[in-house]
This record gives C-alpha cells, sequence and structure tokens, in this order.
C-alpha cells in the first residue's frame, strides 16, 4: 500500500504530554533528519526508519582508520623489537654486529614514531568524545 506525497491527512490524534515528556521527543526529532514533530511521531509509531544524525561522518570514519593503523603499527613494532632481540643474541659473529647497530637505530626510529601516531590519535580521540 504505497502512499502518495500529496495526500490530505484529514484524522486529528491528540496526546497529552508534559513539558518533560514534549522537551525529550523534541531533542530526538532533532537528532533526526525530519524536518516536523509530526512526521518524526509518525514514522516512529509506525515502526518506520528514522535516520539519525552523526556528529561527523568522515571524522569517525577517519578516527576507525586510525585507531586501526595503530593496533597494526603496534604489532609491526613487537615483531621489529623480537628482531632486533634475536640479532643482539648473535652479537659474538662479527658480520652481525653492523646489522645490530642499522636496526638499532631504525628500531628507535620506528618506536618513536608509534608512539607519536599514538599520541596524535589518543588526541584525536579526546576532542571527538568531547563533541
Amino acid at each position: 500500500m504505497k502512499k502518495q506525497e500529496n495526500e490530505v491527512r484529514k484524522i486529528f490524534i491528540k496526546i497529552r504530554m508534559n513539558d518533560e515528556e514534549l522537551k525529550q521527543v523534541k531533542k530526538k526529532q532533532q537528532q533526526t533528519t525530519e524536518r516536523s514533530l509530526s512526521e518524526y511521531i509518525r514514522n516512529v509509531s509506525m515502526q518506520k526508519p528514522v535516520t539519525v544524525k552523526y556528529r561527523n561522518q568522515s571524522a569517525d570514519d577517519f578516527l576507525k582508520q586510525m585507531l586501526e593503523l595503530k593496533k597494526e603499527l603496534n604489532g609491526i613494532g613487537n615483531n621489529f623489537n623480537q628482531a632486533v632481540h634475536k640479532l643482539h643474541i648473535l652479537d659474538k659473529i662479527p658480520e652481525f654486529r653492523f646489522w645490530i647497530q642499522h636496526y638499532d637505530g631504525l628500531q628507535k626510529s620506528l618506536v618513536s614514531k608509534v608512539e607519536e601516531i599514538k599520541l596524535k590519535v589518543s588526541q584525536f580521540y579526546e576532542q571527538w568524545l568531547q563533541k
């Protein structure tokens, strides 16, 4: 049963609310894309879908990606640390001394960058939560 857009609604339904209830209903309606309170109440009462507005979808998507990146970087950093520790075990072999010195510097650089990214993601997340 499809409803025409220009259909005249001639039935009027009254409901009683106190001020607090009305305030709550209006607040919920304002968080959706419904323009009028009547349309919102009609859709909710008929169990039709109501589109809820989001804070900032692009910021939500960015934050989700950054949190996933943070997890991946932590994993890479842990693997790198394990590899450097294994190289230290081979310190007695002269050929590996060069590799140990080289990868020690890379490890410190990687750990520093990972910590910097984690700090920035945490700061962004805190700002996002406050909005």
